[in-house]
């Protein structure tokens, strides 16, 4: 039988599956919003690391980075834009296509 035209693992968003970049996505889809200090403490990354990703989400227009101050503080703040959100749609529609049973059939 041939293979279904979902069965194409090239067509998995390479912006979002990165590996810190997926909990990012994943933890703003739920949030809506959060402040980096609360995705670094989630995600486990150190603030160069997280940094890197969340300028390639925000280079992809998947997140939008307000930076503010609270107090004294700044105040960096990340939300998940509607791109993103249908990037993320998107990408774990395309997920569990790949995952299905009979995809490969």
């Amino acid at each position: 039988m041939p293979s279904q035209p979902d069965f194409d693992y090239r067509e998995i968003d390479d912006v979002i599956h990165g590996r810190a970049r997926l909990a990012i996505m994943a933890f703003l889809s739920g949030a809506g919003a959060a402040d980096f200090n609360e995705l670094k403490a989630r995600i486990g990354g150190t603030d160069g690391n997280m940094s890197v990703h969340i300028r390639k989400l925000e280079e992809a227009g998947y997140i939008r980075v307000e930076k503010k101050f609270s107090g004294r503080r700044p105040l960096t703040i990340c939300h998940l834009t509607k791109a993103g959100r249908e990037a993320w749609i998107a990408y774990i529609v395309k997920m569990e296509a790949l995952m299905r049973p009979d995809a490969a059939e």
